[in-house]
């Protein structure tokens, strides 16, 4: 017999990823200075990107048992690709922060990796296109979430789902 363990790792990445947005987008840095929040976005951000390859994977394990509307799975996958993906970028570019800091960065022998991990960061870590890059995360995981609603409790479940469902021309 197998069981559908999807709805059991998808919650905690779901949130944590979301708390990182949060913590991106609302200036703490600034209100409460003494937090090392860099620190603690780092830790929701790696922990949360692991847990969402895993709620990826079981995701396709749970696409097999359920008989649901194939559109509004295929949509809900989509979502949580890109989400994943997407926060998998903002974690290159924490990461290439890491690895550019001065004490970490005079051990690498190789002057065009620091280089490109020099352009990663500048794109992907504390800059205009970075935070975009947060705020269309968080949005599509949002999505995900009302997709994951929508095949768990039903459409009707949700006020939104109707219109986003109407958005994406999928019957109800």
């Amino acid at each position: 017999m197998q069981y559908n363990i999807h709805p059991i790792f998808v919650h905690f990445p779901i949130a944590l990823l979301c708390l990182y947005s949060i913590i991106q987008i609302i200036p703490f840095k600034k209100w409460l200075p003494k937090i090392a929040w860099t620190d603690v976005g780092l830790i929701m951000l790696v922990v949360g990107v692991l847990g969402a390859f895993v709620a990826l994977m079981t995701g396709d394990i749970a696409e097999e048992m359920v008989r649901a509307n194939d559109s509004l799975v295929e949509l809900h996958a989509f979502f949580a690709g890109a989400s994943t993906w997407l926060y998998g970028a903002l974690l290159i570019g924490e990461l290439s922060r890491i690895i550019t800091a001065q004490s970490f960065i005079g051990k690498v022998s190789l002057q065009k990796a620091k280089a490109v991990l020099v352009i990663i960061k500048k794109i992907l870590h504390d800059s205009f296109f970075a935070k975009i890059i947060v705020v269309v995360a968080l949005l599509s995981i949002g999505m995900t979430g009302l997709l994951g609603g929508a095949l768990v409790y039903g459409t009707t479940a949700d006020p939104f789902t109707g219109i986003v469902l109407k958005i994406f021309g999928i019957a109800i």
